[in-house]
């Protein structure tokens, strides 16, 4: 699934103690994702928590593309209290 994801490199500029492959791995090991509601985007976008190889856990909001790359554009650890409630209205 790495090959298919991308991490846009803001990312590591704005959070330093996220490297690519942590976001990867969170995204990887996600324990759940769910659509955002409302996106403009005529991709589907998404918004998971999972865990990288430092079992912390990170926020991911990405897109995923009509060819199934997924392309991840924000990353965070740890998840804001405004996502960990938008996760939990969705379910």
């Amino acid at each position: 699934m790495f090959n298919d994801t991308e991490v846009n490199p803001r990312i590591s500029e704005r959070h330093p103690e996220l490297t690519e492959a942590d976001v990867c791995s969170a995204w990887c090991n996600a324990v759940v994702i769910v659509e955002r509601r409302g996106a403009p985007l005529p991709d589907a976008m998404l918004v998971a928590l999972g865990f990288d190889s430092n079992d912390r856990l990170v926020e991911v909001v990405d897109s995923v593309m009509e060819s199934g790359r997924v392309h991840v554009f924000h990353a965070m650890t740890p998840p804001l209290k405004r996502t960990l409630m938008e996760i939990r209205n969705c379910r």
